[in-house]
């Protein structure tokens, strides 16, 4: 049984009223796919370190596409030819954008199908919406894999300054409390223009770019790279490794059927059975919620252990380092956990690991273009001339090392 419902204006916490632009685009919103999106955690297990951060990917997806419609009222404003096709098919480009996302996302991207990205998912969700919208979604699909003939288009959706990034920076900070992220998206949008069918920031936007790349850095820093959180979501992706290997082994693991088909089948064809693509649609968090529940109290104590210190918040001991970790540390903390526990050196490395995060703010090669009053293009370090715009080049590398918090 289906509900009529001609709801067109949404309330979102950071932007106020949303309004949904066409008929056509509401009824995207109202596919099950999209809807899917509802259950789907934007920052992972990142709740576990900020409480408040159970902003779904539905929310950062209706405010990606409310960006999308103030971007295109101001490059319009400034002589920007954009159609009214081009304008719907960036609409339904930049909503469909993170479509592709599994349970957790980005905790869990490559661990439940390997070798997928969410990305390549995004294309096999809008190319099965292509069919059933009647082919409407064509352009959009040009438009988001790169080949539209205006590249400003795609720089929208996926850039070093696209609406997607705006978006996430500004509403991530508002769910965790973390001020560095609140960025002003509205001064940056209106900074943008294009020349020769690129996305440029008017010269006058220079230093609200270098605040937002700035507070990308540290969000990164103090929120998605948080050493609790790499812990936790290294947990997360042990359960998924040792279910699949006990699978192989023959040992009865409870599981959602979807969850259980992909672990079984390691290369689904989401490109010509469609099967498959519902299959992976109707999976959500909840089904990793539900596998933790069941298998908290499984025979297998490395199973049952990951399960309880996930869902109890018991989690492992996290230290970063400016250098790498030396192997005899790692060594030495696997020894304490089998000696302790009665583990074989396999079982203990599902606790004990160490590993490394990158943080980089300005990535030169895919530059960010400045226009002066000139028209001249010039390329963001050169156009700020401090060296706080150089800082933003430099790569900062993180070791880390994993292990129990056990008693001496």
């Amino acid at each position: 049984m289906k509900q009529q419902n001609k709801l067109k204006i949404l309330n979102d916490p950071i932007y106020g009223f949303i309004s949904i632009p066409s008929e056509e685009i509401f009824r995207i919103v109202e596919h099950p796919y999209f809807q899917r999106l509802r259950r789907i955690t934007q920052m992972g297990l990142s709740y576990l370190v900020y409480p408040g951060a159970h902003h779904t990917r539905f929310h950062h997806a209706l405010g990606c596409l409310h960006l999308m419609q103030k971007a295109v009222q101001v490059l319009r404003s400034k002589s920007v030819e954009i159609s009214v096709e081009e304008e719907d098919a960036l609409y339904k480009a930049i909503l469909l954008h993170d479509i592709g996302h599994g349970p957790f996302s980005h905790a869990l991207e490559y661990q439940i199908i390997n070798k997928v990205t969410h990305e390549q998912l995004s294309y096999h969700f809008m190319n099965d919406l292509n069919r059933e919208f009647n082919c409407s979604l064509t352009l959009a699909i040009q438009i988001f894999k790169g080949e539209y003939h205006r590249p400003f288009m795609l720089e929208l959706i996926s850039s070093q300054l696209d609406m997607d990034r705006l978006d996430y920076l500004k509403r991530d900070s508002f769910y965790t409390g973390v001020a560095e992220g609140n960025i002003n998206s509205q001064r940056l949008i209106t900074m943008l223009n294009v020349v020769n069918d690129k996305l440029v920031v008017e010269e006058k936007g220079l230093y609200s770019v270098e605040n937002f790349l700035s507070g990308r850095r540290l969000m990164y820093w103090q929120v998605y790279l948080h050493k609790t959180g790499i812990g936790a979501e290294h947990l997360l992706q042990s359960v998924i490794k040792r279910v699949k290997e006990l699978l192989e082994k023959g040992v009865k693991v409870d599981l959602p059927d979807n969850l259980r088909y992909f672990f079984i089948n390691d290369h689904p064809d989401f490109e010509t059975n469609s099967l498959d693509l519902e299959r992976f649609a109707a999976l959500d968090d909840s089904d990793i919620i539900f596998t933790l529940k069941l298998s908290m109290n499984h025979q297998d104590f490395v199973l049952s252990e990951l399960c309880k210190m996930i869902l109890n918040r018991q989690l492992l001991k996290i230290k970063f380092s400016s250098k790498p970790i030396p192997q005899s540390k790692v060594q030495k903390h696997l020894q304490k956990l089998q000696k302790s526990y009665q583990l074989s050196e396999h079982e203990a490395s599902y606790f004990v690991f160490s590993g490394d995060v990158v943080n980089l703010a300005y990535a030169k090669a895919k530059p960010i273009q400045i226009v002066n009053k000139k028209g001249k293009l010039i390329e963001l370090i050169k156009a700020g001339k401090e060296d706080s715009f150089k800082a933003l080049l430099k790569e900062v590398k993180k070791y880390y090392c994993c292990y129990p918090k056990l008693q001496d």
